[in-house]
């Protein structure tokens, strides 16, 4: 018997275990990918289209299908739809984003028969009635005057609304005019042209029983061909803006720029970097612009990874007049990133944080799907993850100055404040 008032020795492991997917390609051209793992009798079934703001012809067209999507079918009503699920312990989730609509079904492993005939109806016979529509968009402007009274809100949106451009999908938000010109006609339209192709990861405690109705299920749910070929220009707005609110005590401060897709062979060390930067508690922002001069209760920098591009920004919540202060103190930080070199305690402290977080992202059978989804949409290699680690534990204090310069120079990047 261990004896508790000992602490356990400190074992350092570096490795990734990823379940290995069982792939299945479909004769109507659906991926499906079983990711089998966990004790409880739960599965999750996650099915992701292209058919995200990217794919827009219509602004807001993607959003209103995806939020529709279940609001009724040429059987069933909303009602209906919901009653069922709770009936069989069932949920669904829609997320709409700007590359991808996700499509999660959570069900009881006995139960999952008829939640996931219930899908597919959803799937091939959406109707999108103009009273539910009416609802969604009351509902959504409602929210939209909400968030546009906080500074945070305003403040992303107007830093990709300048990275990107007004009219770029990733640089467009949803204003009340763009809903109110919205109608059935754009939805179902939208719901023709993107929800067809699809990957389909399947993951939990799976039997022979389900893979086999999921694989059955799937082979037969006939689809449509849609047209995905579509390039957007970027037209960036001003480097530098303040936006001023009055009646706010606090501004929100968003900085950074363009940044570089998960295939590059520079990705994983800009993404160790922005983690130094101010990936965690302990980051160089948080030490600085938190402890020190007290500015703000928390300030990060990330990456966002999206299918045809991707951006770092750095963002906090200080006093208005603390604003100008605020950036000094980041663009001293990106300056030391790119001139000094990192202490080896600092670097080993990084290095294990990240690590570690990384691989505890990977304790359920659903975190291992969210992973293989990764790079299966991002098409990167099935060891992925583990060369990640692999590259971060031979990254040196020179490479990191490299990359500094390569990527995080401070008089290339956007700032924008509103408060």
């Amino acid at each position: 018997m261990p004896d508790r008032k000992v602490a356990p020795p400190y074992v350092k492991t570096t490795s990734f275990d990823l379940i290995t997917p069982k792939e299945n390609k479909l004769s109507n051209g659906i991926n499906l990918f079983f990711v089998p793992g966990g004790f409880q009798d739960v599965l999750k079934i996650e099915l992701i289209f292209h058919a995200g703001r990217w794919f827009e012809e219509k602004w807001g067209a993607a959003y209103f299908t995806a939020d529709l999507l279940s609001k009724g079918t040429k059987q069933k009503s909303s009602f209906e739809i919901a009653q069922l699920f709770d009936k069989y312990g069932a949920h669904l989730e829609i997320s709409p984003g700007l590359d991808f609509v996700s499509i999660s079904l959570y069900s009881l492993s006995k139960n999952l028969a008829p939640v996931l005939q219930l899908l597919i109806e959803i799937l091939s016979e959406p109707i999108f009635t103009e009273k539910e529509f009416d609802q969604a968009k009351s509902v959504f402007i409602q929210n939209l005057k909400v968030n546009n009274e906080k500074t945070s809100f305003l403040a992303t949106k107007l830093f990709r609304k300048n990275l990107f451009g007004e009219t770029h999908p990733y640089g467009s938000e949803l204003e009340e005019t763009d809903v109110n010109a919205l109608e059935t006609k754009h939805l179902q339209k939208h719901f023709f042209d993107f929800f067809d192709s699809t990957k389909v990861f399947v993951s939990g405690k799976i039997d022979s029983g389900n893979e086999g109705l999921i694989l059955d299920t799937f082979t037969q749910w006939q689809r449509r061909k849609g047209a995905h070929n579509i390039h957007h220009t970027i037209q960036a707005q001003p480097q530098h803006q303040y936006l001023k609110k009055k009646e706010s005590v606090q501004s929100s401060v968003r900085m950074g720029g363009r940044s570089i897709l998960h295939s590059h062979p520079d990705y994983v060390p800009v993404i160790f970097v922005s983690h130094i930067l101010g990936g965690y508690f302990g980051s160089r922002l948080m030490k600085n612009i938190r402890e020190e001069k007290g500015l703000t209760y928390g300030i990060s920098a990330s990456i966002h990874s999206l299918k045809n591009d991707s951006y770092l920004v750095i963002g906090a919540d200080v006093n208005k007049e603390n604003v100008n202060l605020t950036f000094e103190e980041i663009r001293k930080e990106l300056k030391i990133l790119r001139t000094t070199n990192i202490s080896f305690s600092e670097l080993e402290t990084t290095r294990n944080h990240f690590i570690g977080s990384l691989q505890s992202e990977i304790t359920t059978p659903f975190a291992h799907a969210d992973k293989i989804k990764t790079i299966k949409l991002f098409d990167l290699s099935p060891d992925y993850y583990q060369q990640m680690i692999i590259r971060i534990e031979k990254i040196t204090p020179a490479e990191i100055i490299e990359i500094s310069e390569m990527y995080f120079d401070e008089s290339a990047f956007y700032e924008v404040a509103v408060g």
